[in-house]
């Protein structure tokens, strides 16, 4: 099929991100044109369900007047300022204001960026400034965990577990360690507990340490529900157990709260569902309704002391960002933050979860999935080859995209990650209605997949 002249433009003008260059320019775009609600609509005026608000962002769902008119009038007032050599504005003062009254755990200071992966390499950079502070200069490496994902950048794709994140970029850099993926479904020994998997990853990450040398180890990050690995929910017990690993320690513990944070799982944040205290938290994506880009670190006091001793010692602090801290951006996110408290919308998102994991969980029973789990309003569903065996197909044969083009098709939109996972986060608003219309339509082309499969015996071993 021929292409359209804005798809044909597109593929003679962009590099997309996270896709096969070469077989793009045969299919090209799927071109977006508006949104209204959970609903977007392309170039052609066809209405899909976004099934994945966004990129795990779109929270409050499309066409919020309040936004739109939260960044108008701001850019009316005071378009740019930025941080930089004691400059501020009241956007960014307000909304650090009312981060660290909503913070999980106490708060000092915010630092304003401009994404998830500018957070996360920015909390590896303060980490090892704190350690310098503290005179510990060989205490650098950092844990993250295979299957994890932080982000693009050289650190925060050095930090993320997914192979197809570092070949051929040269990474991951020297000093990033990968503890052992929490998921229970693959990696559990036959007849081991979720209880009795955690305790085994909280004693493996505690002999990885001590291995490196716990002088030699900075710091552990980790996501509440791992999202772009495939949507694993850690074992029962699981940040029970390794927290006190990292105190053991003295291991700093990230907490990266940019696709659970701000409701997704039906707390404020996902470390509240989960039950555990981070030291710092890294937020993105749904802080403003992903209506203009915008991330920050949540720093706590400890390390806002080392930043004043060392920046007192070196004569500045030299790191950030031109658009940290935007006016625009932070007015928006101001907004944002209002509508999810005023309008009780995590707690809306928490009681909608009730369902949304009923409809996931019965997927289960379907001849091709393997695993569907999820919590809150964030789920994942992980196709196999064989049930009993858990085996699965082959990577050649990209059966998860293939049930994402039939969901496309079906008028859904959802992702597919590396391990055939099929994973969902709609809008926080979501109705009972949208979510059964979802789950219905994802289950129109998990039955296709499975006549494809069945035609192309691609089950076989």
């Amino acid at each position: 099929m021929a292409l359209s002249n804005l798809a044909t433009r597109d593929v003679e003008t962009l590099v997309h991100p996270y896709i096969n260059l070469a077989a793009f320019r045969a299919s090209g775009p799927l071109v977006i044109e508006r949104g209204e609600g959970v609903t977007v609509y392309d170039s052609d005026g066809k209405p899909y369900i976004e099934g994945m608000a966004g990129l795990w962002c779109t929270a409050l769902g499309y066409g919020n007047e309040e936004l739109v008119e939260a960044a108008t009038a701001q850019l009316r007032k005071l378009p740019f300022a930025h941080l930089f050599t004691g400059k501020s504005h009241d956007p960014a003062i307000e909304l650090a204001e009312k981060l660290k009254e909503i913070a999980p755990v106490p708060i000092s200071k915010v630092f304003f960026c401009n994404s998830g992966s500018e957070a996360n390499d920015t909390q590896v950079k303060l980490v090892w400034y704190l350690n310098n502070a503290l005179g510990r200069p060989r205490k650098k490496k950092i844990v993250s965990r295979i299957k994890a994902y932080h982000g693009v950048t050289l650190v925060a794709a050095s930090l993320t577990g997914l192979p197809g994140n570092h070949r051929d970029f040269d990474l991951p850099l020297p000093g990033f360690l990968h503890a052992g993926c929490p998921h229970h479904y693959r990696f559990a020994r036959d007849g081991e507990s979720e209880e009795e998997f955690a305790t085994r990853l909280a004693d493996e990450l505690d002999a990885l340490i001590v291995e490196e040398g716990p002088d030699t180890v900075a710091a552990f990050i980790a996501e509440p529900v791992l999202g772009a690995g495939g949507v694993i929910v850690p074992p029962k017990t699981y940040f029970e157990k390794i927290m006190p690993v990292c105190a053991k320690h003295d291991v700093f513990m990230i907490d990266d709260e940019v696709i659970c944070g701000f409701g997704r799982l039906g707390t404020m944040f996902g470390c509240q569902k989960l039950g555990y205290r981070p030291q710092a938290i890294s937020i993105a994506k749904a802080m403003s309704s992903a209506y203009l880009p915008i991330g920050g670190v949540m720093i706590p006091e400890l390390m806002y002391q080392a930043l004043l001793a060392e920046s007192e010692k070196i004569g500045v602090f030299g790191h950030g960002f031109t658009y940290g801290g935007h006016p625009v951006s932070a007015a928006v996110a101001l907004k944002a933050i209002e509508i999810y408290g005023r309008d009780r919308v995590v707690e809306q998102a928490a009681a909608r979860g009730v369902q949304f994991q009923a409809r996931l969980a019965a997927l289960n029973a379907h001849p091709l999935v393997g695993d569907a789990r999820g919590l809150g309003l964030i789920g994942g569903v992980e196709l196999v080859a064989d049930k009993k065996t858990k085996r699965a197909f082959a990577p050649k044969h990209a059966v998860a995209a293939r049930a994402v083009a039939f969901a496309e098709a079906e008028g859904l939109i959802v992702r597919s990650v590396t391990g055939d996972v099929i994973t969902l986060s709609p809008p926080l608003i979501i109705s009972a209605a949208e979510v059964d219309a979802l789950f219905d339509r994802l289950t129109r082309a998990l039955d296709q997949t499975l006549d494809w499969v069945t035609r192309e015996r691609l089950a076989q071993g």
